[in-house]
């Protein structure tokens, strides 16, 4: 089964990628395996989070969604906290629709 996970890089980025084979994938990271890859300039890497997901497309998905969180999200993620994750989407959504409200606002005839 596939793996969606995040890496903590050496310069406090993070990484999200996808992998059938876990073990393997950390080991090519550290090792620097690709130096066109974003962690190879950010070694050495930490595994900081890792699901295992049913099938690869929807860890494409998962890491595709991953890929676009800000860096709380993620972070709440790794943490298993998914109460403050919860809060951070609300929130996002908020801010979402409130710009949508002064945008229409702004938009009307006068």
């Amino acid at each position: 089964m596939p793996y969606v996970y995040i890496l903590l890089c050496a310069d406090g980025s993070y990484y999200t990628g996808v992998t059938t084979d876990l073990e393997r994938r950390l080991q090519e990271h550290q090792e620097g395996a690709d130096p066109r890859a974003y962690t190879y300039t950010r070694r050495p890497v930490k595994l900081a989070w890792a699901e295992e997901v049913p099938t690869y497309e929807d860890a494409l998905q998962l890491e595709r969604q991953i890929k676009g969180w800000r860096r709380a999200k993620k972070e709440a993620l790794i943490r298993g906290d998914f109460e403050a994750l919860h809060q951070l989407v609300t929130e996002e959504r908020r801010r979402r629709e409130q710009r949508k409200r002064n945008g229409a606002v702004r938009e009307r005839p006068e």
